[in-house]
């Protein structure tokens, strides 16, 4: 299909709903950015693969957000010395991304202007890339670890300046990272991240995995995104294999999605409420999300839905038509009402939500920002109402929005979602379809590829997978919103205080591990 994205026409293959491919020249890629740019796009992930085996070199992919949907676009590179021309310049969120790629396979964004390492934390060599399919993890280095991890910070020179290192371990159990604030007087400066510590080779165990044990895996990229997660793993791995999912599954599907969303956002305003001091909120808002999960895994055997979206459909049924689950929604609409009344009347918790952590719309635009943060920053972008998969396309989604930017702008998109997912919930329980819970995965004999996506609770989670002839996975890619939405956090602390910054982060909650892969 021959499309037009800003000036130029592309010709695109279909490979799902709202899901387009297209295969172009190295050096037409700079002028597909530059089109989506113009028309207001969004880049939406960049991942590499080693081609060695199938058609020689190296692979270059970049998923872009497209009046569309969304563009996968892919690009051939060569054996020796991979390289494209850098894509940061048009969309700064490809900058972590390209240096992870670099680190992961040695794919080089030629001309960046930031070439540090990002996910190599002396665990291995610098002309060692662990995707790479002769890298082997289970066997001794070719030669001793002799990188020394000295990552250069950018420092703010001058008089006043003063460093405070947070991290990478904290007092909390809660996952490692590191925060290197520069400050004047009790005024954040500047902010630095230094992520990568929770790197676990995720990305490399899926090779030569079968799609039913991978979809495991996929769901434990990020924990509490597990059906985000599984969900677009599988409509990769169907896409790929031309599997057609039963209605019902579909239908499933969407329903632990919403109460996957659910259950984050109650537990993240409890959170927000006992970082204002407010422990009256944290403990309530607790309550109704263990209500909640206990409901989970009483109707579907596990609290956080892990292992009930599998490759061709779903492994559990609904019950008694989801009555005790009906009545839970009601009784959380009221109860989750009355909660935000306390909230909007309480003037501690106001005084420090409005103006904290702002991300103006403007730079939110500029840097990508996605998910719930992106809508608290007007940024309207929604999987489920734009560009809707079966059965969202059924639901008639309404999107919260606000134009603030700052915790309290965070904190009412979230409100407003609890309310939907509870609304879509039920009518979802409604117009649930009879029928089959899953369907078995066509046989493959030759490689092949698909892209799921999915809109997860912090925003677009995309996964990419190619299968090879023998039926096992050969490259999984999965991508969490967190690469974008990292770098707006270094944005959002500026010119606040630095206790401020457990709120501000609190109110974006990215997940460490999503892309720490």
């Amino acid at each position: 299909m021959t499309t037009r994205i800003g000036n130029q026409d592309w010709n695109l293959e279909a490979s799902g709903k709202y899901i387009w491919r297209v295969r172009i020249e190295t050096g037409r890629l700079v002028e597909l950015a530059q089109a989506v740019k113009e028309e207001g796009g969004q880049l939406i992930a960049l991942w590499g693969s080693d081609d060695r085996h199938l058609v020689g070199g190296y692979g270059l992919h970049v998923a872009f957000m497209t009046a569309v949907g969304l563009v996968w676009a892919s690009v051939a590179l060569p054996e020796a010395a991979p390289a494209y021309a850098d894509l940061a310049a048009i969309f700064p969120q490809a900058d972590r991304m390209q240096r992870a790629t670099y680190d992961l396979l040695g794919i080089r964004a030629e001309g960046a202007l930031d070439q540090r390492k990002w996910l190599r934390h002396k665990a291995w060599n610098a002309d060692e890339f662990p995707l790479r399919k002769d890298f082997s993890p289970l066997t001794p280095h070719s030669s001793p670890l002799t990188e020394v991890d000295a990552y250069p910070f950018i420092r703010v020179e001058g008089d006043g300046p003063h460093e405070i290192p947070v991290g990478p371990i904290h007092a909390g159990t809660i996952e490692p990272g590191h925060f290197r604030f520069t400050i004047i007087g009790d005024r954040v400066l500047k902010l630095e991240q230094r992520l990568g510590y929770t790197h676990k080779g995720t990305e490399k165990r899926f090779e030569g995995m079968d799609p039913a044990t991978g979809a495991k895996l996929a769901g434990r990229v990020s924990g509490d995104s597990h059906s985000a997660y599984a969900w677009a793993y599988c409509m990769a791995v169907e896409a790929a294999t031309g599997a057609v999912v039963p209605e019902r599954a579909l239908w499933l599907r969407a329903l632990f999605l919403e109460m996957e969303r659910v259950a984050n956002h109650l537990g993240d305003l409890g959170y927000l409420g006992n970082d204002v001091a407010l422990a009256f909120g944290f403990n309530q808002f607790w309550n109704l999300k263990e209500k909640w999960l206990r409901l989970s895994a009483a109707m579907f055997g596990h609290r956080y839905l892990f292992d009930c979206i599998v490759p061709g459909g779903v492994a559990v049924d609904l019950a008694d038509d989801g009555y005790d689950l009906n009545r839970l929604t009601h009784r959380l609409d009221d109860e989750v009402a009355e909660l935000k009344h306390i909230y909007d009347e309480h003037a501690t918790l106001q005084d420090r939500f409005a103006n904290t952590g702002i991300c103006k719309p403007v730079l939110a635009a500029r840097l990508g920002l996605t998910g719930l943060a992106g809508r608290a920053s007007a940024q309207a972008w929604d999987a489920r109402v734009q560009f809707p998969q079966a059965p969202y396309d059924k639901l008639n989604v309404n999107m919260a929005t606000q134009r603030k930017g700052d915790v309290l702008a965070r904190s009412e998109v979230r409100f407003a979602e609890v309310f939907e997912s509870l609304r879509l919930i039920r009518d979802i329980l409604k117009h649930m379809p009879a029928g089959a819970l899953r369907a078995d995965l066509p046989a493959v004999s030759a490689a092949c590829e698909g892209l799921g996506w999915v809109e997860g609770w912090r925003g677009e989670i995309v996964v990419a997978v190619r299968i090879g002839a023998d039926g096992r996975l050969d490259r999984v890619h999965p991508h969490d919103p967190s690469w974008q939405n990292w770098p707006l956090l270094e944005v959002g602390i500026l010119g606040n205080i630095v206790p401020d910054f457990p709120l501000i982060n609190k109110s974006f909650n990215l997940s460490y591990s999503g892309q720490d892969l």
